[in-house]
C-alpha cells in the first residue's frame, strides 16, 4: 500500500507518474523556449559584433563565468543539494531543512565570493591559460580582460540563483527556475536591440553587451528570489561554520565538481585535436547546436524534473514510487529522444542545408555538417539516458560512481577521437563522442541494475521495441520522401519554399510516428495526454 505524503494524501505509481508527466511537459515548454531566444540573441550577437577582435574578445568573456558556474553551481550544487535537502524536508520537516539549506548556502556563497575577488584582481594572470591565442595581440587581451571582469559577477547571481532553484526544485516547484534562462535572453535581446539601430564601435558594443549579461544575471537572481518568498522558505544567509552536515555536504560535491571539470578538459581536448584541421571545429560546432536543441528540451527537463522526484520518494522511504518515477522518466525519454535521433539521421542534409547554407555556407559545409550531425544524433539517445540513469545515484547521496564512470568515457572519447580523427577529421569526433556517451548510460544502467535500482519487465521492453521500431519507420519514410522533395530542400529554392517543404516533412513524421506509437499500443495518446493534463 502507498505511504501518504505531507498532506496525508497516498500517492500512487500512477499519480507520481503523471506529476512527472506534467512538470516534464512545463520545463520542456520553458526549455523550448529559452533555446529558440537563445538563437535570436546569438543572431543578435552576430549581427552587432560580428566576428572581429571584439567579438571573440566577448564570447571568452561570456565563457569564462560560466565554466565555474558549472563547476560551482549548477552541476554540482544541485545533484549534492537536492538529495540531502529532501532528505531533511521528509524527515524533519520544513523548518529544519530551510535552516540546513542556509548553512550550506552561506558556504557557497562565501566560496564563490572568495573566487570572485581573487578573480577580478588577478584577471589578466588568471585569464592567460584560459585564451593563450590572445596574447600575441596586447589589445585584444586587454579587452577579453575588461570584458571578463564585468561579465565574473554573474558567477555570484548564477550560484544564488542555482541554490535558490534547488530549493524549488525540490518543493516541487519548476516554473521560475525554468523560465530564468528565457528572462537572461530576454534581457540581453533587449540591450543589444537598441545597438541595430545606434551603432557604436566594436569595444563599446562588446562593453555595453556584458552589461547586458549582467543585467540578465540579476534579473534572473530577482526572479527566483521572488518565487522563493512566495513559497515562505527564504534562508536566511549567515557566517558559515563548519559541522559534519556540511562536510557530509562537501564530500558529495567535490565528486561532482570534478565531473565538471572532467567535461570541460574533454570538451578542451576535443576542440584541439580538431584545431589541426580546416573547419574541423565550425562542422562541429553547427551540428552540435542542431542536435542540442532537442536533447536540451528533452535532457534537462528530465533531469531536473527526476532528481527532485526521486529524492523526496526515496527519502519518504516510498521505495515503490521511486521505480515508478524512473520508469515513467525512462518511458518518455526514449519516446521523444528515439525518434529525434532518427529523423536527425534522416533529414540531416536537408536540415542543415534550409538552415545554414546560404552566404559563405557552401554546399561543402552543409554537406560535412550534415555528416557530422548524423553521428552526434546516433548518441542523443544515449546523452538522455544519461540524464534518467544519473539520479538514480544522486537521489541515493552516490555522486563517486557517476563520476567514475564519467571519467571513464572521457578517456574513451579521447582516445577513439585520437585514432578516428587521421581518417575521419570532425567526423571522427562525433563517432567517438557518441560510443562515449553509450559507454557512460551502458554502465549506469549496468550498475544501478546490479544494485536492484533500475530494472525493466517483459512489457518495459516490448514497449521499448515498439518505439524504436516505430521511429525507424519514420525515418524510412522521411528519408524516401526528402529525395522527390529535394528541388524543394535545395537552398537555390525561395527560402520560405525550403522551409514549408522541410516543416512539412517533420510534420508528417510527427504525425506517422505518433500514431504508429498509439496503435502498435506502446504509448497510448489518450493516456498520455491524461497524464500531461493531471497534476499530480
Amino acid at each position: 500500500m502507498a505511504k501518504p505524503d505531507e498532506g496525508g494524501a497516498p500517492r500512487t505509481d500512477l499519480t507520481a507518474g503523471m506529476s512527472l508527466y506534467r512538470n516534464f511537459l512545463n520545463v520542456g515548454i520553458m526549455t523550448t523556449g529559452s533555446r529558440i531566444l537563445g538563437f535570436v540573441r546569438d543572431a543578435l550577437v552576430a549581427a552587432v559584433l560580428g566576428t572581429g577582435p571584439a567579438a571573440d574578445a566577448y564570447l571568452a568573456a561570456f565563457r569564462f563565468p560560466n565554466l565555474f558556474r558549472r563547476l560551482f553551481a549548477e552541476g554540482a550544487f544541485n545533484t549534492a543539494f537536492i538529495p540531502l535537502f529532501s532528505k531533511s524536508l521528509e524527515q524533519e520537516g520544513p523548518e529544519p531543512a530551510r535552516l540546513w539549506a542556509a548553512r550550506i548556502m552561506s558556504w557557497l556563497v562565501a566560496v564563490v565570493t572568495i573566487v570572485t575577488i581573487f578573480a577580478e584582481i588577478f584577471m589578466p594572470f588568471v585569464l592567460a591559460p584560459f585564451v593563450p591565442g590572445f596574447l600575441d595581440d596586447p589589445a585584444k587581451y586587454d579587452l577579453t580582460v575588461l570584458l571578463t571582469r564585468i561579465c565574473f559577477p554573474y558567477l555570484m547571481c548564477m550560484s544564488l540563483m542555482a541554490a535558490y532553484a534547488a530549493i524549488l526544485n525540490a518543493l516541487g516547484r519548476f516554473s521560475a527556475a525554468a523560465f530564468a534562462p528565457i528572462l537572461l535572453n530576454i534581457v540581453m535581446i533587449a540591450f543589444m536591440a537598441p545597438l541595430l539601430l545606434w551603432p557604436n564601435t566594436d569595444v563599446e558594443t562588446a562593453i555595453w553587451i556584458a552589461v547586458g549579461t549582467i543585467a540578465g544575471g540579476i534579473a534572473q537572481l530577482a526572479l527566483v528570489y521572488a518565487a522563493i518568498r512566495r513559497a515562505g522558505f527564504v534562508p536566511t544567509l549567515h557566517w558559515p561554520k563548519w559541522d559534519g552536515e556540511v562536510k557530509r555536504f562537501w564530500i558529495l560535491a567535490i565528486p561532482a565538481v570534478i565531473a565538471g571539470g572532467i567535461t570541460q578538459v574533454n570538451i578542451f581536448v576535443g576542440t584541439i585535436i580538431a584545431s589541426s584541421a580546416d573547419s574541423a571545429i565550425a562542422y562541429l560546432y553547427y551540428a552540435d547546436r542542431l542536435y542540442q536543441l532537442p536533447l536540451g528540451i528533452i535532457g534537462i527537463a528530465i533531469g531536473t524534473v527526476l532528481l527532485p522526484e526521486l529524492s523526496r520518494h526515496l527519502k519518504g522511504g516510498r521505495d515503490k514510487e521511486a521505480d515508478a518515477s524512473q520508469g515513467q522518466a525512462l518511458l518518455i525519454s526514449m519516446l521523444l529522444s528515439v525518434p529525434a535521433a532518427t529523423a536527425l539521421i534522416a533529414l540531416a542534409q536537408p536540415i542543415v542545408s534550409v538552415l545554414f547554407q546560404r552566404g559563405a555556407f557552401s554546399a561543402t559545409d552543409s554537406y560535412e555538417t550534415a555528416q557530422t550531425m548524423i553521428w552526434f544524433a546516433a548518441g542523443l539517445p544515449a546523452y538522455v539516458l544519461i540524464r534518467v540513469l544519473q539520479p538514480g545515484f544522486f537521489a541515493r547521496e552516490d555522486t563517486r560512481t557517476p563520476t567514475v564512470f564519467a571519467g571513464i568515457s572521457v578517456v574513451i572519447n579521447v582516445a577513439l577521437s585520437l585514432i578516428l580523427f587521421g581518417a575521419l577529421k570532425h567526423v571522427g569526433i562525433a563517432i567517438a563522442t557518441s560510443v562515449a556517451a553509450w559507454a557512460n548510460a551502458a554502465l549506469l544502467g549496468i550498475w544501478l541494475a546490479r544494485r536492484g535500482h533500475f530494472r525493466l519487465d517483459a512489457e518495459d521492453w516490448r514497449r521499448q521495441g515498439l518505439i524504436i521500431g516505430a521511429a525507424i519507420v519514420m525515418a524510412l519514410v522521411l528519408w524516401g520522401l526528402s529525395i522527390p522533395l529535394a528541388p524543394y530542400l535545395l537552398a537555390s529554392a525561395p527560402l520560405i519554399v525550403q522551409l514549408l517543404a522541410l516543416g512539412g516533412l517533420v510534420g508528417l513524421g510527427l504525425v506517422l510516428y505518433f500514431a504508429a506509437v498509439h496503435f502498435s499500443g506502446a504509448q497510448p495518446m489518450g493516456q498520455l495526454l491524461r497524464r500531461l493534463r493531471r497534476t499530480g
